[in-house]
């Protein structure tokens, strides 16, 4: 039937059902967010901590202190996953089940033990695996949880939150590493320097999918502009044939900068998704009252 309507005649046809929905779905939807939210936390600390890894193992003794006080941020962060692993494994079609978070933790552990001793590139690796896994499951619970309760324009904001800014983090997260260890050692590898140049080209490139499917605003440019800061440090004090000219602490500074920027981008997503399914609810109360 919706396919003979008007485009403006399927939108309201559409609102009214999302209006109608509205009220049922806003608990599950907010639980869901928690989760994403711890997820992109969790996340964000393991990137951090494999930057701090990175610098320390090419080299930079200054790192370790707060490595060790990294690892143990995160392990703090583990027991709510657990609990959140068990609520989600006991629905249909689990996005991420408790096994899975068992082996997940089993790994971390096994490479914060065994970090002493290792290079920086194969901790760089190890690391990449445990954070693909987390944005397998961020990606899971948008497409899964979060996308059927959206449509229209606001589907790119939901693949925004759960997908494009996370993988945004990740390219980033990837060039403070790989950074890192290359300001450490004082030189630039051939590996590294291709590396470098991959991840800064597809870090723009996803941060204007991201701005072309949903405009953040003050978040948006705020990234762009912490974003083309890290860029133009890799560009011009790593990369030049005249050597690196940037210390570790200050180019994981500078790369941390363009990475928080995201996150603050990704939680203004995910509010404002929330505020637009609040409206939805309050607009479906008011007209149960009014009816």
């Amino acid at each position: 039937m919706l396919s003979t309507l008007a485009p403006s005649a399927v939108l309201l046809v559409f609102w009214q059902r999302q209006r109608g929905r509205a009220r049922k779905d806003l608990p599950g939807f907010e639980a869901t967010l928690a989760v994403s939210r711890h997820l992109l936390t969790l996340l964000i600390h393991v990137q951090k901590h494999r930057g701090m890894s990175s610098a320390w193992l090419a080299g930079d003794a200054g790192f370790l202190p707060c490595l060790r006080d990294q690892a143990v941020l995160v392990e703090t962060l583990l027991p709510a996953l657990q609990a959140h692993a068990r609520l989600e494994g006991a629905r249909p079609l689990p996005c991420f089940t408790a096994n899975e978070v068992g082996l997940f933790i089993f790994h971390w552990r096994n490479l914060v033990e065994s970090q002493a001793g290792k290079q920086a590139e194969q901790s760089i690796a190890e690391h990449g695996q445990l954070i693909a896994q987390l944005l397998r499951w961020l990606s899971a619970l948008g497409e899964r949880r979060i996308e059927p309760l959206f449509a229209g324009d606001q589907l790119g904001r939901v693949r925004n939150f759960a997908h494009r800014l996370p993988l945004l983090t990740e390219c980033l997260g990837q060039a403070r590493a790989i950074g890192s260890s290359v300001a450490a050692r004082q030189a630039c590898s051939a590996v590294a320097r291709v590396r470098l140049m991959f991840l800064v080209g597809r870090a723009e490139a996803l941060l204007d999918q991201a701005t072309q499917a949903d405009d953040g605003g003050r978040v948006s440019r705020q990234a762009r502009s912490a974003i083309g800061d890290l860029t133009h440090v890799v560009r011009t004090s790593m990369l030049l044939n005249d050597g690196v000219s940037v210390s570790p602490d200050a180019y994981f500074v500078i790369a941390s900068r363009a990475i928080d920027a995201v996150v603050a981008w990704m939680d203004d997503s995910g509010g404002r998704l929330q505020g637009l399914l609040r409206q939805a609810a309050m607009a479906e109360m008011t007209s149960a009252v009014a009816g």
